[in-house]
């Protein structure tokens, strides 16, 4: 099961500084010129868990297997990229492809970096994108609203059933407000769409290496329209996490403390990324190995034991489950199962953040 986050924004923002921190690697050309990512570089990164370092030194594992997300390094969007302009269109087919949107926005001065809009208004920038967006989602509907209506007086129910999804929608947009703004729409329906201003969107505000630890004038007006619209905002350096990035690991939490930060800005963007997506982490434990599986919150436990594997799914009996409190509390299964912390649960079982589970199964 993939999860992937698009790395979007307008031109020399520090997309690409971003991602090649992100993936530890030098795989996107960050380059001071639009364009310079013309196809997207994809980078899985571990989601930071301090949780699977205490259960395998419970578990005396062998090793660690954290999960991880994607993350979608996308070329710069610009005015007009609705029509074609730049490279909107490849940059509209790769967000489509992403489950959620990191946007980032500059929010330094540099005169040795060129802003493709010619000065620096991280508002105005989420604006432009968004409307780009919008005019591609309208664009989109508005194609597949005279068919569909024409099935729908044909009595085809399911052309009926989406055409009251995309009314609320198409109304929204054509007020300026995305797809996600529309509350009480069926999920799935909507996610057949595929549009692109449905998917969740968190802020970085991409600051000066000065303003990591606290932010700026810029970044305090993006938290604030964040906070209007429900989202996320994230403070991050692009130009601190590179240096980061190319620290040995054991140097790292010093080099952080010396900037007054607790942990990097790219960990605050990988849990974003894992929240924005509803997402939640269960584990197994044992001497091979302790490790972390994603799935989507609400998930029932024989679905969860698919993502094992799909043995699992299919035999499905039951789940020996131990939240993480109780497993640490109890010194592990050992323990949990004789204070009778230990449940077994069935296939209504919904899976909670945190479980460790063995699965029972039979095929």
């Amino acid at each position: 099961m993939g999860f992937r986050c698009g790395i979007v924004g307008l031109p020399n923002v520090g997309k690409s500084t971003l991602f090649n921190a992100l993936s530890e690697t030098a795989a996107a050309e960050a380059a001071n010129y639009p364009f310079c990512t013309i196809e997207p570089n994809i980078g899985r990164v571990a989601v930071p868990d301090e949780r699977l370092q205490v259960l395998a030194e419970i578990a005396k594992s062998a090793r660690i297997v954290p999960t991880s997300l994607e993350f979608v390094d996308i070329a710069g969007l610009v005015r007009g990229a609705s029509k074609g302009e730049g490279l909107g269109n490849q940059f509209l087919a790769h967000i489509r492809e992403v489950d959620a949107i990191v946007h980032v926005l500059r929010c330094f001065e540099d005169q040795d970096v060129t802003h493709v809009e010619g000065g620096v208004d991280p508002l105005r920038d989420a604006e432009i994108v968004e409307t780009e967006l919008m005019l591609a989602d309208l664009e989109s509907l508005e194609r597949r609203v005279t068919g569909l209506e024409k099935r729908a007086r044909g009595g085809d129910r399911e052309s009926q059933a989406q055409l009251g999804v995309i009314g609320p929608i198409l109304g929204a947009l054509r007020e300026g407000r995305p797809a996600r703004s529309v509350a009480g729409l069926d999920e799935e329906t909507v996610r057949r769409l595929q549009l692109l201003t449905a998917k969740p969107v968190v802020y970085v505000c991409n600051v000066e290496e000065a303003a990591a630890a606290s932010g700026n004038a810029f970044s305090e007006r993006v938290a604030k329209r964040a906070a209007e619209e429900g989202a996320r905002a994230i403070v991050v350096s692009a130009a601190i996490e590179a240096e980061i990035s190319r620290l040995p690991a054991e140097e790292r939490g010093e080099f952080l403390a010396g900037l007054g930060l607790a942990d990097t800005g790219l960990d605050r963007v990988i849990r974003a990324g894992h929240d924005l997506l509803r997402l939640i982490t269960f584990f197994t434990a044992g001497p091979k190995e302790t490790r972390a599986w994603t799935i989507v919150r609400g998930t029932p436990a024989p679905q969860a034991a698919g993502v094992i594997h799909g043995d699992f799914e299919r035999g499905f009996i039951a789940a020996e489950t131990i939240s993480y409190a109780d497993y640490v509390a109890c010194g592990g299964e050992v323990g949990a199962r004789e204070k009778g912390r230990m449940r077994i649960e069935g296939r209504d079982y919904v899976v909670q953040d945190g479980d460790v589970m063995l699965f029972r199964f039979n095929v």
